[in-house]
């Protein structure tokens, strides 16, 4: 069951989003639950009792808190649900980074491009699903694989960097098949999230977040044909 919410304070936008929203469903084939809600107090209400929601469709421009406040709140609960603004305006899209948003969608709405944002969404739903699991100290940890920025070795130990550090006694080669198409092994020492790269010199690689990594040598052009390579 795929969970989808609408939050928009004009009941005829919000009808129509949703009427698109269901024939996608159907043309997919896909479970989905589909609400509206009427103003972004009425949705933090109902996440507050049930925050299992897959996608969110929000207006920016509402009442007293707009779709990017409401998008902030989520956020300080939910990592993997989708969200995408529906807007008249394309003045908030910088808003949009800091809560992660999967896209923009202009009033009104397109029904090929919200099915390719849905789509989208979907993807991002199934990798972020998939998780690998740690035997630690403290117990079976379980890490989403999009949240692992790299792993590295030092002698028999791979600790694995994430929101989180864990470091385990494992071999680094161990590792490759759970991560999966994602990942690419960097050198001996190194695995790299694909998509937690902003850019690739030579010597270095910098994550997204600011990270600097050592790029081996002849390393440069394997990495560069698995970011080619990427879906």
């Amino acid at each position: 069951m795929l969970r989808i919410a609408i939050c928009d304070d004009n009941s005829t936008d919000a009808a129509y989003v949703r009427a698109l929203a269901a024939q996608w469903a159907d043309s997919r084939h896909v479970d989905a639950q589909i609400e509206t809600f009427p103003s972004a107090e009425r949705f933090i209400s109902s996440f507050d009792q049930r925050q299992d929601w897959d996608i969110l469709l929000l207006d920016v421009e509402m009442g007293a808190m707009d779709g990017v406040e409401l998008a902030k709140t989520v956020r300080k609960t939910s990592r993997t649900v989708q969200i995408v603004f529906v807007t008249g305006y394309s003045d908030y899209i910088a808003d949009g980074y800091d809560v992660e948003a999967l896209n923009y969608l202009m009033k009104p709405v397109d029904a090929s491009k919200l099915a390719s944002v849905l789509d989208r969404a979907v993807e991002r739903l199934q990798r972020s699903a998939r998780c690998l699991d740690l035997e630690c100290a403290e117990g079976l940890v379980r890490i989403p694989l999009d949240e692992i920025r790299y792993l590295d070795v030092r002698r028999n130990y791979v600790t694995v960097h994430g929101a989180r550090d864990y470091t385990v006694k494992r071999p680094l080669a161990a590792f490759e098949s759970e991560l999966g198409r994602d990942f690419c092994r960097v050198g001996r020492a190194m695995i790299v999230n694909l998509r937690m790269i902003r850019r690739v010199t030579r010597s270095t690689v910098e994550l997204t977040d600011g990270t600097v990594l050592p790029l081996p040598r002849g390393a440069y052009e394997p990495l560069n044909r698995a970011i080619i390579g990427m879906d």
